[in-house]
């Protein structure tokens, strides 16, 4: 999961906890997805804090923002993220704080990126390596379910490929890493949560163990797994739900919402060279 990428355009040392997904990429197309280390944000941020909306010293999280852009070797370009289904289209004049919660580009030398802290990163390239995407995967912008309400709505993954099938990129044209999120021994929800993606008892809740009176423990990496293959995809990698990918029981490694309330946020992007 952490083995070298020759051919990444590394400026700065590559902290130790960072991943370099290992999928099978076309040449040209890199990823990354950041830790807690190598940033200098103080407790209870340290370090590697990216999310500027977090209650973290301005000062740190810029400096922090600029050690990423000088370990890639290319600018990301941080999104508003507010759990819904946007996804934005990035050019070279794309600045940060677009509401949305994905980007794709085929500009190069940009990174699609979004931050996380239990919620789940979604990386997507096209098999020619034309163009890629990053999607942010909280359990409402997945199952498509309003920020503000119970409203059903196209989850982010639907809309995204629903947006590029529109512009002749089929589904089966993308493949997909899933990065780190909460996970299914952590992630207890409600019934509301459940009729989400369920609402009718439809097949899938094999995603969903119960635990106790009118509780689940849910898996958010499977459910993503079956949104994709429902929606056409066949190429996905990555999480597979076991307890190394899991934001809240690895704390030394991954911010977590959850487990500590005040949290930073880390990141996971992809770009073409």
């Amino acid at each position: 999961m952490n083995s070298s990428a020759p051919d990444l355009p590394i400026t700065a040392v590559w902290p130790a906890g960072w991943q370099r997904p290992q999928w099978p990429v076309p040449s040209g197309v890199h990823a990354f997805c950041t830790s807690r280390d190598g940033g200098v944000s103080s407790a209870p941020h340290h370090s590697m804090n990216l999310g500027s909306h977090v209650g973290d010293q301005p000062e740190a999280v810029a400096a922090n923002r600029r050690h990423l852009q000088q370990t890639l070797g290319v600018p990301s370009v941080f999104l508003s993220q507010v759990h819904g289904a946007e996804v934005v289209e990035l050019s070279e004049q794309s600045i940060d704080g677009g509401c949305a919660d994905g980007s794709w580009t085929q500009v190069r030398n940009l990174a699609c990126t979004v931050m996380v802290a239990d919620c789940l990163p979604i990386l997507l390239c096209t098999t020619d390596g034309s163009r890629v995407a990053a999607l942010h995967a909280g359990w409402r912008g997945l199952a498509g379910a309003s920020s503000t309400t119970s409203e059903r709505q196209p989850g982010v993954i639907e809309s995204f490929l629903h947006a590029q099938a529109a512009l002749g990129v089929a589904p089966v044209r993308w493949m997909v890493w899933l990065g780190p999120c909460i996970g299914p021994k952590a992630f207890e929800v409600g019934r509301e949560v459940r009729d989400a993606f369920f609402p009718h008892g439809l097949p899938g809740q094999n995603a969903f163990v119960p635990h106790g009176s009118d509780k689940w423990l849910a898996d958010l990496a499977l459910l993503a797994r079956q949104r994709l293959e429902a929606a056409g995809v066949t190429g996905i990698y990555g999480n597979d739900s076991s307890a190394l990918w899991c934001t809240v029981g690895n704390p030394l490694r991954f911010f977590s919402h959850r487990r500590d309330r005040v949290s930073g946020r880390f990141a996971a992007g992809i770009w073409l060279a």
